[in-house]
């Protein structure tokens, strides 16, 4: 775009030509490149005043009968940093902390989603793991989702949060809890090290797809450690590489032939690595499918996702969501949820699609 003449920028209004050249670039790029936090639905609020959302919360709170709305409204309003602040402020003017506050006047799901949406989202993260692998047995689905799925910064966050909740490293408490190749997998992706270039040799994909080809398809048996050091550490540009290259090469697709190879756990792990590669907001569009769509609706499930990505790409999910099955996100949540749960739910999806 470079090339637009002098003639035509002095014709064009300047603003008009930025949307010119913006329009292509955003045509080239399309949401893959968006910063993150773009494709949110919960964005910061522009003309934010801190004492004034502290005041509305404690008349929500201290008045009589709570006023949900205003706790949603607030809640799905503001973005991280600024409920940081907020919660910062109310504790300074009422001595007591606003999440302790949201605990002890709602309850059930509502008081979890409303809660979710106070905490920072590493703390968030941290809060998750802790209670998955304290329950009786790891809860491995819940680690599973959120170590395939979250950057090294994001990763790196949530362990700094995970010591200071537990006065332990992640990696020191999960070491105690996952074992064999999936643990080996696991720890690998709670060290947040994945490579972020993102420079795409196409001949190293190759390699690595055949490295794959020859660790699973076509072996007896299967060298499991060969696809966890492919799928853990490479970057997310270079494996979407590998997983073209061997679609070339096998003639399938590298998720049917984990499918076949692998079972359990180990499956359940590299199977969420390739669906976030190829899309996270596709992955996670089937898991609220799936948590909306089970026999009952699966709330902890639901308000995990909708929180944790609320603020970083619910705009693309809901996208996937409709392309995957032909109904809106809005619409399936408004037909499952009701009441304030709902409703809250709703604002964090943002609008019908």
């Amino acid at each position: 775009m470079h090339h637009v003449t002098h003639a035509l920028r002095k014709q064009v209004k300047p603003d008009t030509l930025n949307q010119i050249e913006g329009h292509v670039v955003e045509c080239k790029f399309e949401s893959q490149f968006a910063k993150p936090g773009e494709r949110g639905t919960i964005k910061a609020k522009a003309s934010f005043n801190v004492s004034e959302d502290v005041a509305a919360l404690r008349k929500a709170i201290e008045g009589i009968g709570t006023t949900e709305k205003t706790l949603i409204e607030i809640l799905t309003h503001r973005s991280s940093s600024q409920k940081q602040a907020i919660s910062k402020s109310y504790q300074e003017t009422t001595k007591r902390i606003l999440v302790n506050d949201l605990k002890s006047d709602t309850q059930g799901n509502f008081e979890r989603v409303l809660v979710a949406l106070a905490r920072p989202p590493a703390v968030n993260d941290a809060k998750w793991l802790i209670k998955a692998i304290k329950g009786a047995g790891t809860d491995n689905s819940i680690l599973i989702e959120i170590l395939s799925s979250r950057t090294n910064k994001q990763i790196k966050e949530l362990s700094a949060a995970y010591s200071e909740e537990t006065k332990k490293t992640l990696i020191q408490n999960l070491k105690s809890e996952v074992s064999g190749h999936f643990g080996k997998a696991i720890l690998l992706l709670a060290e947040g090290a994945r490579d972020e270039s993102t420079n795409v040799n196409a001949d190293q994909a190759k390699v690595d797809a055949k490295a794959l080809y020859q660790a699973g398809e076509k072996k007896l048996g299967t060298d499991e450690s060969k696809f966890i050091e492919i799928l853990c550490k490479r970057s997310i540009p270079h494996l979407r590489q590998t997983i073209l290259e061997y679609k070339n090469i096998s003639g399938k697709t590298l998720q049917k032939s984990i499918e076949k190879e692998m079972s359990g756990n180990l499956e359940e792990l590299l199977v969420a690595i390739v669906k976030c590669v190829m899309s996270t907001p596709a992955y996670f569009a089937e898991k609220l499918y799936k948590s909306l769509k089970g026999a009952g609706t699966d709330e902890i499930t639901l308000t995990r996702v909708m929180v944790s990505r609320g603020e970083i790409d619910m705009l693309d999910i809901r996208a996937e969501f409709k392309k995957l099955y032909q109904n809106s996100l809005h619409k399936e949540i408004n037909s499952d949820v009701s009441g304030n749960y709902g409703d809250c739910l709703k604002m964090i999806c943002g609008g019908e699609d």
